[in-house]
């Protein structure tokens, strides 16, 4: 019978080294092991070291099956495969084009025995959806994202960005670690900084985004797809701006760095215009909010 116990191909080993070495006979190795003795003279067989190396469980798959595709298209789907990197469906739909009749499932099999399906990471928790808002006023999105630095080969600094995608607000702070209470302090420190609260934070996966932190934070929370940079991609383009401006002239050092992240800030706050907000600077769309309100 087909198992999947990992510790049958050492169990194998051991019966045919008792029957091989110890000179036991099969019928005593069966009832030792609870195999039957046919099993034992097979396992017997099948090792031609005598026992110094496990006998590992075979596929259940089998050799041969009536519907199963021919070697012709499973050539096709492979080659259609690597040749354009595309999905499952894209792959089936050219080989429909072709005229080669072939169902989805067999294309996706096919492509995953062959280790060419890229599968979702194990390490990635699923989150449930929340609906993305329209930035219509300062706080109703704002992105947060952690650039790493390295200091050395085995150590590490953090900055974590953070902003707004309605008026392009933005605010960073470096840290020597990386957690979610550092991303709860920092959130807080950013919010005073802004003079607006924050509706709906949105943030990737990191582990300093985590189930803690959301729970913590008080606040609406959403994540970004995975493997979907593009969602993030105001404070990604900011990270960019701000490593290139600021951040490359710096040495690695967290206080250096803060110091120059507030001199930079202001300015990018204050002065630089920004094309996203039709040449005006984050500063002037949060004072036009505070004289609309007042």
């Amino acid at each position: 019978m087909y198992t999947k116990n990992p510790y049958m191909p050492k169990l194998r080993m051991e019966a045919v080294r008792l029957v091989k070495y110890r000179g036991w006979s099969t019928r005593k190795v069966s009832r030792h092991t609870g195999f039957s003795q046919s099993v034992i003279v097979k396992w017997c067989k099948k090792d031609p070291t005598g026992g110094w190396r496990r006998i590992p469980t075979q596929s259940s798959k089998p050799e041969h099956h009536p519907k199963q595709l021919k070697s012709d298209i499973v050539k096709k789907i492979l080659a259609i495969r690597r040749a354009n990197g595309r999905t499952s469906e894209v792959v089936h739909q050219e080989l429909l084009n072709q005229g080669v009749v072939v169902s989805l499932n067999s294309v996706r099999r096919t492509i995953d025995r062959h280790g060419l399906m890229k599968k979702r990471s194990p390490w990635k928790r699923h989150h449930p959806h929340v609906e993305r808002p329209i930035p219509l006023k300062c706080g109703d999105l704002v992105q947060l994202d952690t650039i790493h630095r390295m200091i050395s080969e085995k150590k590490r600094l953090y900055i974590f960005a953070l902003l707004d995608v309605y008026s392009r607000w933005a605010y960073a702070k470096a840290y020597a670690r990386m957690n979610s209470a550092t991303s709860l302090r920092f959130v807080a420190d950013a919010e005073r900084a802004a003079g607006f609260s924050f509706d709906m934070l949105q943030s990737d996966h990191g582990p300093e985004f985590g189930k803690w932190f959301v729970t913590m934070i008080e606040k609406k929370h959403r994540y970004s797809r995975i493997g979907k940079p593009n969602d993030n991609a105001h404070v990604e383009r900011f990270n960019r701006t701000l490593q290139e401006e600021c951040l490359d002239e710096v040495t690695n050092d967290v206080k250096k760095i803060n110091c120059a992240l507030r001199k930079y800030l202001r300015y990018y706050n204050h002065q630089r215009l920004h094309m996203g907000i039709s040449m005006k600077t984050p500063a002037q769309l949060t004072s036009n909010r505070f004289q609309a309100i007042g």
